[in-house]
């Protein structure tokens, strides 16, 4: 008897976690867990990502914001309106990066094939592309749950303006492809296993902290940073050449 019930509760205990491993929650936005944290990263190491990248701002301003995301993620959804408005305040200040860095799981069955259409619309016009980026976030949920998505986006497309057949033909293509796949690249060298990661100067804001009055206290204080920093870098001790 003793011997049947260990073999009982081993059973039940097998199944019970067989189950537990099987279930993934809905709104997981995740690869592999989300190890992030507040750390710096040394941006320059990591691969270059797609080039030139979807940028907004100025090439050389001293603050750099790059943002890791996925289209079918609802935590992105729901920051979108906080780096745009980041972007709005800040303007040339900062160089704002969008990277496109779809996950590979279940409820994100689309995403990849998202980012690969952004990239479609960049390839005909590099303003488009952030049109295009706010109607696949305004529009998620309809969009992710419809069998006929890509029609969708097929209007997205006719309603900018833009050439419907180019845009498939571009997203069957492999360069719009090699895009995502680059971007991909740079965020698994930086650390990146989830959606949306936010870099300021190389420095992970935790998701939690992805506000826009935190926002502002971090990339304000880098501001202030370089401005401190740019009388040194112009006060280089003066030439001997003279004395001699």
């Amino acid at each position: 008897m003793i011997i049947i019930g260990v073999v009982l509760i081993a059973a039940v205990a097998g199944a019970y976690f067989l189950y537990n491993s099987s279930q993934t929650p809905a709104n997981r936005n995740t690869a592999a867990g989300n190890k992030n944290s507040n750390r710096t990263v040394n941006s320059a190491a990591a691969p270059l990502g797609a080039n030139p990248p979807n940028m907004l701002g100025s090439p050389t301003a001293s603050v750099t914001v790059e943002e890791f995301a996925d289209f079918q993620c609802p935590a992105c959804s729901a920051v979108h309106p906080t780096m745009k408005e980041i972007q709005s305040t800040y303007g040339n200040r900062i160089r704002f990066i969008f990277r496109n860095f779809p996950l590979a799981i279940p409820q994100h069955d689309k995403a990849y094939e998202a980012a690969v259409a952004s990239e479609a619309v960049r390839m005909q016009d590099s303003t488009k592309f952030w049109d295009f980026q706010n109607k696949l976030y305004e529009n998620q949920q309809a969009w992710s749950a419809n069998p006929n998505y890509r029609q969708i986006w097929e209007g997205y497309v006719r309603d900018a303006g833009l050439d419907v057949e180019k845009f498939k033909a571009d997203m069957a293509g492999s360069a719009a492809k090699k895009r995502v796949d680059e971007d991909i690249q740079r965020g698994r060298g930086l650390g990146v296993d989830s959606t949306p990661t936010l870099f300021v100067n190389g420095k992970n804001i935790p998701m939690d902290a992805i506000n826009v009055a935190n926002l502002r206290q971090v990339i304000d204080a880098e501001i202030q940073n370089a401005i401190k920093t740019q009388p040194a870098a112009n006060s280089a001790p003066a030439s001997n050449s003279a004395a001699n």
